[in-house]
């Protein structure tokens, strides 16, 4: 897949750019500001945004003092942390929807018949982005589920509000990405159907005069 190759080829090259002087990146929270959306957001863009997002999956929280938000006890730092890890989740599916649109077709017209194949393929990565998407929205799902827990009810932690507004739409349904995604692949596969019924490569020249 051109598109996975791509991703592999830029996050390597993320990976080896860091000079020695540059800042030291190590927490979750230091990766998650490196996380930023252009006004127009090229594919090079989210891939970037990827990578940084995937590292504050994979590093640790920093302490409870360097957090995004005002940890005074234990049962805030559980709550901080089962949100965080969903947001960035969430982070992680919208950038993955930016590519799938980049590459998904939303109309098979007639004269893009000697593109077909081409088409084809861009509808592939775009629902590779999309099944991406999806397996994220599953994990989001499962850390949404424990940051709604009773017992949290009651701990607010304003400074990562929107967070916790995030959860919150989790549980109600108005947030719900699986729906979106779903509703985007049934349709990349209408297109991908219509595309593939195309025969006819080349403009038939007209006789007709």
């Amino acid at each position: 897949m051109k598109l996975t190759f791509r991703i592999t080829l830029i996050l390597l090259l993320l990976s080896s750019a860091v000079p020695a002087s540059s800042y030291f990146v190590t927490y979750k929270e230091q990766y998650y500001r490196l996380f930023h959306v252009h006004y127009i957001q090229y594919p090079d863009d989210s891939i970037e945004n990827i990578y940084w997002l995937e590292q504050a999956l994979k590093a640790d929280f920093a302490n409870p003092l360097y957090a995004l938000a005002l940890i005074e006890n234990e049962i805030q730092w559980e709550k901080y942390r089962y949100l965080f890890n969903m947001h960035l989740y969430l982070k992680l599916i919208e950038q993955y929807l930016f590519l799938g649109n980049k590459w998904n077709k939303r109309n098979a017209y007639f004269y893009n018949a000697p593109f077909r194949d081409q088409n084809l393929e861009s509808l592939e990565t775009a629902e590779t982005c999309y099944r991406a998407a999806l397996f994220y929205w599953d994990e989001a799902l499962a850390w949404a589920a424990k940051a709604n827990e009773r017992r949290f009810r009651w701990i607010d932690l304003p400074r990562v509000q929107y967070w916790q507004d995030e959860a919150f739409r989790i549980e109600n349904g108005s947030l719900n990405y699986g729906k979106t995604i779903n509703r985007e692949l049934n349709f990349l596969q209408s297109v991908r159907e219509q595309f593939r019924e195309m025969e006819n490569y080349y403009f038939i020249r007209d006789t007709s005069e």
